[in-house]
C-alpha cells in the first residue's frame, strides 16, 4: 500500500487515486467476468435455508439476460440517454433491467416499491422518463408514461455494450431533499469503477468469495455490495428470496459456503435475539454492516458469539461508502473506520472554511470533488448541488473526529436529516405531507431514540381539532409517503418551538415535550 500523504490536521490523501479509463460502461465493467469465466456461478437464488435446488445463474447466463433486457428496452423505443423508471420488487428482474438499461446507454432510475403514487408521479415527471417498468405485483397507475412488466422486455440479445465515457450519466437515485422536495442523485458510469476502492477498503473481496447479502434485490446496498461488486470481481453472489426467518442466514452460510455476510445492523440484532444456531457461521470469514451505524454492544455480542469480525462502513447515496473498517484495518469501534485507499477525505470546520480542523476536534466530514465515486450532481438542481460544496470539497453533513491513526469516529448529523430503516429522510418531506391534512395547523418531524441502537420517526402536530387520532394520521401519511417514511409515533402539542427568525427548532421538540 502506498504511504499515506497526511497533513498534521484531519485531512488524508489515501493515494494513489484510481485512474478511470476515458471510455467506460458500468454494465460492461460489471459483467466482464462473463468473457473470462462464462460457466462460473454468478448468482444463486434460494427460497429456504437448506434449499438444495436453488436458481443458478452462470456469468454467461447473466450477460445474456442483461443483453436481452437491453434489446427489449430498445424494442420499446428506449434510446441512449432516455430515463427508464424501475419499480421492481425482490426479483432478479431488478438487477438485470438496471444493467440492461446501462448496457444500452439509457438511464435507469430505480425506485422503492413502497413509494406512493404521488411520490412516483413526481419522479416520472422530474426525469421526463419514457418508460416505467413495474413488476406485476407492484403495478401502479402513473399518468403520462408507458408502463410495461419485465417479461415484456424480451428480444434478440443486444450484440455489444453502448460506448460510453466514464463521466456520462449512468443512473439516477432519488433521496430526500433538504427542502422536502425529493432530489435525484445523478451518477456517472465511473461510479462503478470507483467501487473497486471498497474491495480492499471494506470487503476484503476476492474472486474466490461467495457474498451472501441479506437485503432484497431492489435495495441499493444489495445492488452494489451484494451483486455488482462480487460480479465485477468475478466472485459469486447468494441471495435469499424466501420467508424472513433469522435462522435462515447461518443455514445458508453453511449450505452454500458463503464467505462474506452483508446485512444491516437490524438483521444482526434479530439474529442474536433469535434461537438460531449460530454455529452455521463457522465457515464465514467476516460480516459487513451498513445502512446505519451498528451499536458497539451489538458488534461486541456478534464477535463474542460467532467468533467472526464484522466491518462497518459509512456512506451515502451521493458517494456510496467511503469510510470503513476492513480485514486490513480492523475496527476500533462500531462508529469508526478509515478512508478507503484512493479517497481524499477531510474534516472541515462546521460553519465555514476549507482548512481541516486539528485531529481530535469535531469536524464536518467532506469528500474531495475529484473522487470518481462522487455524484455528478443533483438532477436538474444546480442550486442544491452547489449548496453541498465548499470550494474543492463535497460536504456530507456527517460529523466526525479523526485520530492519530487516521480513523474517523462518526458523531452524527450536522443537520435535521433522519435515518429510517437505513434510508436518509428529510423532515420537510414528512411535514409537507402532514400539512396536507385539513385539520393540522403545524407539523414537525424528528428522529426519536427508542433505545441505544434504535430510532424511529416521530411527528409533532398542532391542531384546533380534538378528534385527531394516530390511526387517522398514519392513514393520511400513507397516501403521500413511502411506508418507511411514515412516522411511527405521533403527538399533538400546543405549539412548535421556533427561533427568533421563525425557524422551526426541531431538536428542541423531544426535550420540550417528551413522549409517554
Amino acid at each position: 500500500m502506498a504511504p499515506l500523504q497526511c497533513t498534521t490536521l484531519s485531512e488524508c490523501d489515501f493515494g494513489p487515486h484510481p485512474v478511470v479509463p476515458e471510455f467506460f460502461n458500468l454494465a460492461a465493467h460489471t459483467l466482464a467476468a462473463a468473457d473470462k469465466t462464462p460457466n462460473k456461478v454468478a448468482l444463486r437464488v434460494v427460497v429456504s435455508g437448506d434449499d438444495q435446488y436453488p436458481e443458478i445463474v452462470t456469468y454467461s447466463d447473466l450477460k445474456t439476460a442483461v443483453m436481452v433486457a437491453a434489446a427489449g428496452l430498445a424494442a420499446h423505443g428506449v434510446t441512449r440517454g432516455d430515463r427508464v423508471v424501475l419499480r421492481i420488487g425482490h426479483s432478479t428482474d431488478f438487477p438485470i433491467l438496471f444493467l440492461g438499461a446501462a448496457a444500452l446507454g439509457a438511464i435507469p432510475v430505480p425506485t422503492s416499491v413502497s413509494l406512493s403514487q404521488i411520490e412516483l408521479q413526481f419522479i416520472v415527471k422530474d426525469t421526463a422518463a419514457v418508460l416505467l417498468i413495474c413488476s406485476e405485483q407492484n403495478a401502479i397507475e402513473v399518468s403520462g408514461i408507458r408502463s410495461f412488466a419485465p417479461n415484456k422486455m424480451i428480444a434478440d440479445p443486444l450484440q455489444d455494450f453502448a460506448v460510453t465515457q466514464a463521466d456520462d450519466l449512468a443512473y439516477i437515485v432519488y433521496t430526500s431533499g433538504s427542502s422536502g422536495r425529493p432530489k435525484g442523485v445523478a451518477h456517472a458510469h465511473r461510479a462503478a469503477f470507483a467501487r473497486r476502492m471498497m474491495w480492499e477498503g471494506w470487503y476484503g473481496l476476492t474472486q474466490e468469495d461467495t457474498m451472501l447479502h441479506a437485503g432484497a434485490f431492489n435495495w441499493s446496498y444489495t445492488l452494489g455490495a451484494g451483486l455488482m461488486d462480487p460480479w465485477a470481481a468475478g466472485a459469486s453472489s447468494l441471495i435469499y428470496a424466501g420467508p424472513r426467518d433469522p435462522s435462515v442466514w447461518p443455514n445458508l452460510v453453511n449450505t452454500f459456503g458463503a464467505t462474506i455476510f452483508a446485512a444491516a445492523p437490524g438483521v444482526y440484532r434479530q439474529l442474536l435475539k433469535s434461537k438460531a444456531d449460530l454455529s452455521g457461521f463457522s465457515g464465514l470469514r467476516h460480516g459487513l454492516s451498513a445502512g446505519e451505524t451498528m451499536a458497539a454492544s451489538l458488534q461486541q455480542e456478534w464477535v463474542s458469539r460467532t467468533g467472526k469480525p464484522v466491518y462497518g462502513a459509512l456512506g451515502m447515496t451521493e458517494c456510496s461508502t467511503f469510510i470503513s473498517s476492513s480485514p486490513a484495518f480492523p475496527s476500533k469501534s462500531a462508529k469508526a473506520g478509515r478512508p478507503q485507499k484512493g479517497r481524499r477525505v477531510a474534516l472541515l470546520p462546521i460553519d465555514e472554511g476549507e482548512n481541516a480542523v486539528p485531529r481530535g476536534d469535531t469536524g464536518l466530514i467532506a469528500i474531495h470533488r475529484s473522487d470518481p465515486g462522487l455524484m455528478i450532481g443533483y438532477w436538474q438542481n444546480a442550486q442544491e448541488t452547489e449548496a453541498t460544496m465548499r470550494g474543492e470539497w463535497f460536504l456530507t453533513g456527517d460529523l466526525g473526529v479523526m485520530d492519530s491513526d487516521d480513523y474517523i469516529f462518526f458523531e452524527g448529523r450536522s443537520d435535521d436529516q433522519m435515518n429510517a430503516l437505513g434510508y436518509r429522510v428529510a423532515p420537510q418531506e414528512i411535514e409537507d405531507a402532514l400539512m396536507r391534512h385539513p385539520k393540522i395547523t403545524g407539523a414537525a418531524a424528528v428522529e426519536l431514540p427508542i433505545r441505544k441502537d434504535l430510532s424511529v420517526i416521530a411527528a409533532f402536530v398542532t391542531s384546533d381539532e380534538l378528534d385527531l387520532t394516530e390511526a387517522d394520521l398514519t392513514s393520511h401519511c400513507a397516501e403521500f409517503l413511502a411506508s418507511y417514511k411514515v412516522p411511527k409515533v405521533f403527538r399533538t402539542v400546543k405549539e412548535l418551538p421556533l427561533n427568533p427568525n421563525g425557524k422551526l427548532r426541531r431538536k428542541s421538540l423531544i426535550k420540550m415535550y417528551g413522549f409517554r
